[in-house]
């Protein structure tokens, strides 16, 4: 047995590997402590990160919930929940291509994670790689055919890729798993309406405060003959200012690609000097799909419009560059201006400018409406258009769906012209597509 011995002062001297246990079995019980408080604080994050992620985007704070996926990677570089929800952040931001990568590498762990191949499809298809999208839903479908969220997409870049028919049927399969999908059923009613042809009939009046009332009969067929080619002809017949005018016209669409629309035009007439004797146009187009769903504006087309237009005592040139804005449920902005160059014989050639701003929106799911405004010389295909004045419009219209394929169409504009000048115009159509 061992003894201690007393030191000078009269106390037990503790042997040194007793009082080395002694500090040991201390800093324990303080790391233990620690341990503790921290540990609680530390599982509680654990927890509710991918909640606080939620409510970030809930609040439209992207940049931050992208943030926390972050640091909570660096903790836990392996959590395949936590890179997916990288991904699908990176996505919303419009980093596709990083976006991509972070899909790809979660399915290289979980190649049968069904949100993880939505996901990447839809990244696929922003970055207009339909080709690749499609073969990753095809994947996602057969794992799980039941969602009918799945055959949507298919049917959207199906419909894309112009494979009309596959592209109805993965709509129907839709509705069959999920009945009351708007998205299923919106997506076969733009089917029904790709129809090859629409031929539109429509009477158009003008009532004016400074000289007899004029009116306009008209016809056109547009085709569309395949993915990138279309044609339109069409005829007119005028009743302005005591006299008869015909106007002939024919245009030619080819779509470059998803995104890309050229067109060129011509047209003739009997014109009576009311009219153009002949015009000449060409118009582009090109679209920008905007992928965020958290933005309310889906897409922008860019427009560009150059018309030529000779009368028998002037010459016309019209440049107009617009844009079209889409949001959600259909709803449409179009903003256009519209810079002219007239000459007339015996004058310096002038430039006269207008604008237009037309929004369009559904009322239900048969009846939509538009309202405009527009300011200068709106119209300069009509001879009583054209020349030093100023006008401002206020107008409205609203289209019908009478059947699959069927439709009328009215508008009413009054037009408040310098000179104490004004005009009212009304016009209705009627179109089939077959």
């Amino acid at each position: 047995m061992m003894t201690v011995k007393p030191n000078r002062t009269g106390r037990k001297k503790i042997p040194r590997k007793r009082l080395q246990d002694t500090a040991f079995g201390r800093l324990a019980i303080l790391a233990l402590a620690l341990m503790c408080c921290t540990l609680p604080g530390w599982a509680q994050q654990s927890i509710d990160w991918p909640g606080r992620i939620r409510q970030l985007v809930a609040d439209h704070r992207i940049d931050q919930a992208l943030t926390v996926s972050d640091q909570w990677l660096a903790a836990a570089p392996q959590d395949l929940e936590a890179r997916g929800w990288r991904a699908r952040l990176l996505a919303w931001s419009n980093r596709w291509n990083e976006a991509e990568a972070e899909y790809r590498r979660v399915l290289e762990s979980a190649p049968a994670d069904n949100d993880i191949l939505l996901g990447l499809a839809d990244v696929l298809t922003w970055q207009k790689r339909p080709k690749e999208a499609l073969e990753i839903l095809d994947r996602a479908c057969g794992l799980d055919p039941q969602p009918a969220d799945c055959q949507v997409r298919r049917g959207r870049v199906l419909q894309s890729l112009g494979r009309i028919g596959e592209a109805r049927a993965a709509f129907r399969q839709a509705l069959d798993h999920d009945a009351s999908s708007p998205e299923a059923r919106s997506g076969l009613e733009s089917l029904r309406e790709e129809s090859r042809h629409e031929f539109r009939i429509g009477s158009d009046l003008d009532f004016f405060n400074f000289t007899e009332n004029a009116g306009a009969v008209a016809a056109s067929l547009r085709s569309r003959f395949n993915n990138h080619w279309a044609t339109s002809i069409s005829a007119t017949q005028y009743r302005r200012f005591g006299e008869d005018a015909t106007r002939f016209s024919a245009s030619g669409s080819y779509r470059l690609n998803s995104s890309d629309v050229f067109t060129l035009g011509l047209a003739s007439a009997r014109h009576q000097g009311v009219i153009p004797k002949s015009e000449a146009f060409l118009e582009y187009g090109r679209g920008f799909r905007l992928a965020s769903s958290l933005s309310p504006l889906r897409g922008i087309e860019a427009l560009y419009r150059q018309h030529w237009l000779w009368y028998r005592d002037a010459r016309i040139m019209v440049a107009t560059p617009g844009a079209i804005l889409y949001f959600p449920h259909d709803w449409q902005w179009h903003v256009q201006v519209s810079a002219a160059r007239s000459h007339f014989p015996g004058s310096e050639a002038s430039w006269t400018s207008s604008g237009m701003t037309r929004l369009s929106f559904p009322l239900n799911r048969q009846l939509s409406g538009h309202v405009l405004y527009a300011v200068g010389t709106e119209n300069f295909g009509l001879a009583d258009q054209i020349g030093q004045f100023s006008a401002r419009a206020w107008g409205g219209g609203l289209k019908l769906r009478l059947a699959p394929g069927q439709e009328i169409s009215s508008y009413g504009v009054y037009q408040n012209r310098s000179q104490a000048r004004s005009q009212t115009s009304f016009g209705v159509s009627y179109a089939i597509r077959f």
